[in-house]
């Protein structure tokens, strides 16, 4: 059974730092590209960084480029989000997931994410 379990939210000021974590079970992680996600209330949900099944290719959304870095763990079926500069509008419930393929959509198998939460 697949399992994702986010966690490393919380409340933190403008320009701030966190380092979010999904423990990934279930299946094989080095097998798949994995994202990070968020969605914000009343907003849609939207994919910010996916990283390739060694960690050597990285993509990210443009509205947090330069500040957020995703990286895994294969041997700890870990799969992290190192957030810093972080703004107002990065406040969001965060969610990892497998891709299918690069290109590819995720899983049907969310977890329940973790808050984050930027304001001062």
């Amino acid at each position: 059974q697949v399992q994702l379990v986010e966690s490393g939210g919380g409340l933190v000021q403008p320009g701030g730092s966190l380092r979010l974590s999904c423990v990934a079970s279930g299946f094989t992680l080095k097998t798949y590209v994995m994202g990070w996600y968020r969605q914000a209330p009343g907003k849609e949900r939207e994919r910010v960084a996916r990283i390739e099944n060694f960690g050597v290719g990285t993509n990210y959304a443009e509205s947090v480029k330069g500040r957020f870095k995703i990286s895994r763990d294969n041997v700890k079926n870990t799969v992290y989000l190192q957030m810093n500069s972080l703004k107002p509008e990065d406040t969001a419930m965060y969610y990892c997931n497998m891709l299918t393929s690069w290109n590819g959509d995720p899983s049907d198998s969310w977890g329940q994410g973790t808050q984050v939460t930027v304001s001062s």
